[in-house]
């Protein structure tokens, strides 16, 4: 069995080491607060088995602690002390879930006892919590969304089941299209937050001069076009899950003030001074490294290190081998009973194009190809080779890095335009590239419609 853990939450300095000291002793590994706030702030990192709090102290008092950690559904049990205890406060407090309410003077070696018992409570709890998401299908049902029987996918969906009753805030690293959105809805939906809001923020797509107004919101008349309250994405989340998507777009300025609101779990409004507090859980979705960025200047390196508590690592579908068959058949018996038709056949050369191809949009550009092969109005009939579009030209092994990298984008973009009928909004869409650097890369590389 680990060795448990116990949160000490107390105002008073004499206390806090005395019972630190004493705990450590008896085998405990502990953590210590001066006050409920700063504890609720630490929940996420140090995930206690047992909080043993007093009861009356400045600002939240112990039973204010002990309704946030129900409401939250965390699996810490509660052990309050008081040295001005009545019956009616030990009733309150045995009635809103608390484990133990003892008074001082305690005697050590029952406190001890009593911390062991309320261990093996949030132990147990854990074990039946994960049982019950078994039986109930967790296990079939997250499958059947993160489709793939390769290592890389039986070691996400484990990462995915392991951090989902975790209250930590999450990175997900991987290429445009591998699925970073349905990973953040995942560990949404088999998370104690799953009746809670999912809100899924594109900061690319904001720009900068609204970021601010879209994350933290904003109070009528705080700015000239501000007519009415508005509720930033934060606050709406209240309660569930916050997906910040393709946050190494975010502005720098906005990135220090998001990191405010991270740590300390309060939000103000632009133009307001109330600061409203939050429990949300933060996902941030990249496409590209945080580190490295982090280290090049062009990502906050302390956001980066408080986001980072849990990364996961999406693999690219040319290196899930056999997945990409059957993510094709699963998207094509989707495609099929969408658009009311018959699940057509694949054959040998469809399979084989299928794992020759190098999916450069991942698991999107994959789903694309599924639907119109389960539609089947190409020209030249049901051929994924057709649907494809033109495999990459060879380029000499002695060509420069920047030929490769032209060849590389020209395959890209002609395969898009193959694949969307010419269409330059669509292929814009697609690559989620504005309109005019699409045209000047197709100007630049000799690419015709």
């Amino acid at each position: 069995m680990t060795t448990p853990s116990v949160l000490i939450v107390d105002d008073e300095e004499m206390v806090r080491t005395a019972l630190e000291q004493w705990l450590r002793l008896s085998g405990f590994t502990t953590h210590v607060a001066t006050n409920a706030t700063d504890a609720l702030a630490m929940l996420d990192d140090v995930h206690p088995d047992v909080i043993l709090t007093d009861v009356r102290m400045p600002g939240l008092s112990g039973l204010d602690l002990l309704r946030t950690v129900r409401e939250r559904a965390l699996n810490a049990e509660v052990i309050l002390i008081t040295g001005h205890g009545d019956v009616p406060m030990a009733v309150e407090a045995m009635r809103g879930g608390a484990f133990d309410f003892l008074q001082k003077p305690y005697v050590p070696d029952q406190l001890v006892k009593t911390l062991r018992r309320a261990a093996e409570q949030s132990s147990l709890k854990r074990e039946v919590a994960e049982l019950r998401r078994k039986l109930d299908g967790g296990e079939t049902e997250l499958a059947t969304r993160l489709v793939g029987s390769s290592r890389v996918m039986e070691e996400l969906r484990h990462a995915v089941r392991e951090l989902a009753s975790i209250p930590t805030d999450v990175i997900i690293l991987g290429e445009t299209g591998t699925g970073k959105e349905v990973v953040a809805r995942c560990l949404h939906d088999f998370s104690p937050r799953s009746k809670g809001p999912f809100v899924a923020v594109n900061c690319a797509a904001i720009p900068a001069e609204l970021i601010e107004s879209e994350l933290f919101g904003h109070e009528a008349g705080a700015f000239t076009s501000a007519r009415d309250k508005r509720i930033g994405k934060f606050e709406f989340a209240n309660g569930g899950t916050l997906l910040l998507d393709e946050i190494e777009s975010m502005p720098l300025l906005a990135q220090a003030k998001v990191l405010r609101v991270i740590q300390e779990r309060m939000v103000e409004r632009v133009g307001s001074n109330r600061q409203i507090p939050l429990d949300v859980r933060i996902v941030a979705a990249s496409k590209v490294d945080l580190a490295a960025e982090s280290d090049a200047g062009r990502f906050r390196a302390d956001l980066f290190y408080r986001l980072n508590m849990a990364t996961i690592h999406l693999a690219p579908l040319r290196d899930r081998g056999e997945d990409s068959i059957l993510l094709f058949h699963h998207f094509l018996g989707q495609a099929a009973t969408r658009f009311n038709k018959p699940v057509p056949a694949l054959h040998p050369a469809d399979i084989n194009a299928i794992l020759v191809h190098t999916w450069p949009g991942n698991i999107r550009e994959l789903k694309a190809a599924a639907d119109r092969f389960a539609l089947g109005l190409d020209a030249t009939g049901r051929s994924l080779d057709a649907i494809l579009g033109p495999k990459p030209k060879p380029v000499s092994s002695t060509a420069s890095l920047a030929d490769r990298l032209a060849a590389y984008e020209r395959h890209i973009i002609e395969a898009e335009l193959a694949k969307h009928n010419d269409s330059i909004a669509a292929v814009v869409d697609a690559l989620q590239v504005p309109r005019r650097t699409l045209s000047e890369k197709m100007a630049r590389l000799g690419v015709r419609r």
